[in-house]
């Protein structure tokens, strides 16, 4: 079965296709990625919905639209998005090592003519991260297009635990649009 997957996003493709999906990427553009409101839940799910409006859908599609941020853990107002660079890369990896943060993700499914959404959220444990650590992280790439600079199923997999939720969530794709998912695979 086909799904369009609005997103360029590799984490996202290959859960897709875990789950025998073909997936065909179709990242938006141009779609204004702030947010007026204050808790970072509601940012992403504000976000999520406007991803979804940018999206072209007919009726026969299978469209998914998803965003996924950082709660700051000093701050439940504010979201660590995706680094634009380096320098800011490496402040993020630094203020959450050696802390729990929460990862939420906003995600829009487009199926049998109708958007349905989900919104969830996951725990994860960074273990301190030596200045070493940190520079061969920042060095690596592997924050490029992540939220919070890091992936979990990346370079961050070895000093990163899920303490609670699902590891799609904090990949990008929230849990319960997966099995919504499975269910219409089977249909």
């Amino acid at each position: 079965m086909r799904v369009i997957l609005a997103s360029a996003s590799q984490r996202r493709k290959q859960i897709l296709e875990d789950l025998n999906y073909e997936v065909i990427v179709s990242p938006l553009e141009g779609v204004d990625e702030k947010s007026s409101k204050n808790e970072v839940s509601q940012q992403v799910f504000e976000i999520c919905h406007k991803k979804a409006t940018a999206v072209i859908v007919s009726a026969e599609s299978l469209v998914i639209v998803s965003d996924t941020m950082l709660e700051d853990p000093d701050d439940e107002y504010l979201a660590l998005g995706k680094p634009i660079d380096s320098v800011e890369a490496a402040i993020m990896l630094h203020k959450i090592s050696g802390r729990r943060h929460r990862v939420w993700t906003a995600t829009g499914l487009y199926v049998n003519q109708e958007w349905k959404f989900f919104l969830e959220s996951s725990i994860v444990e960074i273990q301190p991260l030596s200045d070493q650590v940190l520079v061969d992280l920042v060095l690596s790439e592997s924050w490029k297009g992540k939220a919070g600079g890091y992936d979990l199923a990346g370079s961050m997999a070895k000093y990163a635990k899920l303490v609670d939720g699902s590891e799609s969530t904090v990949l990008g794709i929230a849990s319960e649009a997966l099995i919504e998912l499975a269910l219409h695979a089977n249909h």
